[in-house]
C-alpha cells in the first residue's frame, strides 16, 4: 500500500524562458488542459491569478466528478505559485527556475494537515481507494508538467 499522505514531486526541464512558462502557469485554462484530473478552475473572486484568489476546482476521474475549493497562497512572479485545496488539506506548488537552456519546473503536493475523513471516505467509495488515487495523482503531476512543457515549447 502506498503512503497516501506522502509528499509528491515531479520535475521537467523546458526549452523556453521562465517568462513564457510563468505566462502559462497563471492561466487557469493551462491547468485544466494540462491536468489528467482537473477539468476546470473557476475564479470565485475578481482579479485573476493572485495571492488570496479563490478558485472552484472541478475534478474528474472516469465517471466521478467532484468540486474542490482552492485558495492561492503564494504568488511570486516567475518563481513560485501555490494554492491550498481547503477540502483536502493539499498544497499544490509550482516552482520555476531559469536554466542555461530555458527553465526548470517543479510541482509539489504536500498535505498541510491530515486528510479529512470525508476525503478518505470519498476516495474509498468513488476513486478506487486512497492508495490508488495517490498513485494516480503522482503520475498525473508528471503528465501535467509534460503537457505544460509541450505548450511552452510550441
Amino acid at each position: 500500500m502506498a503512503d497516501v499522505e506522502r509528499d509528491m514531486r515531479a520535475e521537467v526541464t523546458i526549452d523556453a524562458p521562465p517568462e513564457r512558462v510563468w505566462e502559462l502557469l497563471t492561466r487557469t485554462r493551462t491547468h485544466a488542459d494540462a491536468s489528467p484530473e482537473l477539468v476546470a478552475m473557476l475564479p470565485l473572486k475578481p482579479g485573476g491569478f493572485r495571492e488570496g484568489q479563490w478558485y472552484l476546482g472541478v475534478n474528474r476521474r472516469k465517471v466521478v466528478i467532484w468540486p474542490t475549493r482552492n485558495v492561492v497562497t503564494v504568488f511570486e512572479p516567475q518563481r513560485r505559485l501555490a494554492w491550498d485545496t481547503t477540502t483536502s488539506g493539499a498544497r499544490w506548488t509550482f516552482e520555476l527556475a531559469p536554466t542555461d537552456s530555458g527553465s526548470r519546473l517543479v510541482e509539489h503536493r504536500v498535505l498541510t494537515r491530515k486528510l479529512p475523513k470525508i476525503s478518505t471516505a470519498f476516495a474509498a467509495l468513488a476513486l478506487g481507494g486512497e492508495s490508488e488515487h495517490a498513485d494516480e495523482l503522482e503520475a498525473g503531476m508528471l503528465e501535467t508538467l509534460r503537457r505544460i512543457k509541450a505548450a511552452a515549447e510550441s
